[in-house]
Order: C-alpha cells, then sequence, then structure tokens
C-alpha cells in the first residue's frame, strides 16, 4: 500500500505519542529547539542563507555567481583564467586564506559554467568584460578591495584598473604578461623545444583544423600542460573540473582554437605602453616554468611604480597548486602588508 505524505506524518506522530510523548510535550521540543538558536548564525527574520551565493546581474539581463567564502576585513574579488574557465581551480585558496583574515569571491564571468551562458558571440570583447567586473563590484558593494586576476583574469584585472582603479586598494596580476604577442612569442619558444617528430605531427593536425584530434590533444597535454601549466601528475581534482566545464565557444572566440596561433578577439591586446599609469600596490606573480616568461614579468615590475614580484621556483601556470608554499608566502604577505599600511618595495 503506497502512503501519502500525510499518512507518513500521522504513522510518525503515532510512534511518537506511543514513545511517551505527548503532543504538548512535542509542541515544547519544537519550541526549544526554535529558542536555541545560535546567535553566531546572524540570522535575520524572512533571510535565507545560500553559502554565501549570489546571483549578480549585468547589462542585458543577464546573472553572474558569485559565492563569498570567509570572514575578514581583507576583501578580494578573484578573476579566473581562460577565457571560459570557472572559479573552481581557486578551490584551494580555502586552506589557505580565510584563517588569514581574508574573505575572497568567487566569480563565474558571463559564459562561464554557473554564470548565464548566451550565444551571443558580440559579447565576447574585452570592453564588456571590464564593464561586468565593475557591475559586479556594484553589485556586491565593494570598495577598497583588492582585486586578483589570474592568466586572462590578469588581463581584465590590468583593464579595470587602469579604468576603474579608483575602486581599489590593491591588485594582483598572476601568471599573466603584459600583451599577448608576448605571451605568444615565449608560448611558441617553448614549443620550439618539443621533440622535432611530436613538433611536425602537431603541424600535420593543425594544417587540417583538427585541434580536437585525441593524439593532437595527448601532444599538448604531455609537451605543454604537464609541463608548463600544472606540473602535478595527475592533476588535482579541481583543476580538471574545470577543464571539463571550460566555455568552449567564449575560449575560441577570445583566444581561438589553440594555445600557440591566438586569432580570438584579443589577439592584439597589449598594455605596455600603459603599465605606469597603475599607481596602486601590485603583487605580480609567476612561475619559474610558467607558459609566461619570468623576464616579462620582472619587466612588468619595473613598470608599474608600486608593485612587488614573487617567483614559484617549483611552480608552472597553476603556481597555486605545483608550488603552493611558495605562492601562498607571497600572496598572504602582500595582502597584509598593505592592509595594515607597512606595504614597501
Amino acid at each position: 500500500m503506497k502512503l501519502t505524505r500525510k499518512d507518513y506524518l500521522k504513522t510518525n506522530l503515532i510512534a511518537a505519542v506511543g514513545a511517551g510523548l505527548s503532543i504538548p510535550a512535542l509542541q515544547s521540543c519544537n519550541e526549544k529547539k526554535t529558542e536555541s538558536v545560535p546567535s553566531v548564525w546572524d540570522y535575520k527574520p524572512g533571510e535565507v542563507k545560500t553559502a554565501g551565493i549570489r546571483m549578480i546581474e549585468i547589462d542585458g539581463g543577464f546573472k553572474v555567481w558569485t559565492k563569498k567564502f570567509g570572514q575578514g576585513k581583507i576583501k578580494m574579488l578573484t578573476l579566473h583564467g581562460g577565457p571560459g574557465c570557472t572559479h573552481e581551480y581557486f578551490e584551494c585558496f580555502e586552506d589557505f586564506l580565510p584563517q588569514e583574515g581574508v574573505e575572497f569571491i568567487y566569480y563565474d564571468q558571463l559564459g562561464s559554467h554557473y554564470s548565464d551562458k548566451p550565444t551571443d558571440k558580440s559579447l565576447w570583447r574585452m570592453e564588456r568584460f571590464v564593464e561586468e567586473v565593475e557591475s559586479v563590484r556594484k553589485g556586491l558593494g565593494l570598495e577598497n578591495f583588492y582585486l586578483y586576476g589570474q592568466s586572462w583574469g590578469g588581463m581584465l584585472g590590468i583593464e579595470y584598473a587602469l579604468k576603474y582603479g579608483q575602486h581599489l586598494k590593491g591588485l594582483v596580476i598572476s601568471n599573466m604578461t603584459a600583451s599577448i604577442p608576448s605571451y605568444l612569442k615565449y608560448v611558441n619558444e617553448l614549443r620550439a623545444k618539443f621533440p622535432e617528430d611530436v613538433q611536425k605531427m602537431m603541424t600535420d593536425y593543425e594544417s587540417k583544423e583538427q585541434w580536437d584530434a585525441p593524439e593532437y590533444q595527448k601532444f599538448v597535454t604531455e609537451q605543454l600542460y604537464n609541463k608548463h601549466i600544472c606540473r602535478l601528475v595527475p592533476w588535482p581534482e579541481p583543476v580538471t573540473r574545470m577543464f571539463n566545464h571550460l566555455a568552449t565557444p567564449v575560449y575560441n572566440t577570445m583566444q581561438g582554437n589553440n594555445e600557440f596561433v591566438v586569432t580570438g578577439t584579443f589577439k592584439d591586446w597589449d598594455r605596455w605602453a600603459d603599465l605606469h599609469k597603475i599607481n596602486i600596490p601590485t603583487q605580480l606573480i609567476v612561475g619559474r616554468y610558467d607558459s609566461m616568461r619570468v623576464e616579462d614579468i620582472q619587466k612588468m615590475q619595473a613598470s608599474i611604480p608600486h608593485s612587488r614580484l614573487g617567483i614559484c621556483e617549483n611552480g608552472s601556470h597553476l603556481s597555486m597548486w605545483d608550488d603552493q608554499q611558495a605562492y601562498f608566502n607571497i600572496l598572504i604577505p602582500f595582502l597584509k602588508d598593505v592592509d595594515s599600511g607597512k606595504f614597501k618595495l
């Protein structure tokens, strides 16, 4: 016999009474439970807790996903890479930043896995993403905060700082050089070091535009990704999960079909001549085995007036994973020094 919800509740009520609990006693238990809600919950009548998740509306009526993690007076908004990646590969931050009084905010950019995914390719432009970040800042009520950008997020962070730097207390540019031509020059130098037979086979696949061919992907993974993107093999689960969620329409429109030839909307991006205009405390981070040239990041440090440089000697493009101790020993002191007024070059 199938029990209805009413039958189920009735059966459990009879069982409770049979156990010696009267209906008034049950009501009393419920009242006591309500009265014992701990004040540390900071619960307001009518409020629904969402684990810090908020959907922020941006231009066009779209919504992007954000999540606040931790509590502290240091507020940091994160910009993930890609374009088209997700916040997921930042999940290791949870083991390092909250304990140091850093409240950070995950944010999946428009088109990425947890946010709205429109199909209009005209949206995938640098200028629109800068305005999106500003909408997120306003939606979250952030002021005098830290902006953290990694890889493509570093590009976006530079652009935001040049236009809206008055809202920032500090900037972190992680694993990103100041121009796409600089990146391309170096990543193709790395490619030139691949075994000759691998280079030839990759060229064959590329001439046929077979970017997704399993053998081609195997070459890219073994020769580039495992040596210069993340040196941990196998990759940590959040990194793998992020790549499984990669928004290829965004990536292909802005970057192109592979790492070595950029044909997308940001192919001509170059900010070398404007770095001196960034007047807020800035932390640059690069891995010794990065897909970005260390000397380029050193040049950036010389160009940005109030900047520090940290090199993760055992790290690659995802140094927060493959050289964690070095990475967070660079990031955390920067945030604390700026916040306490002790920032020095």
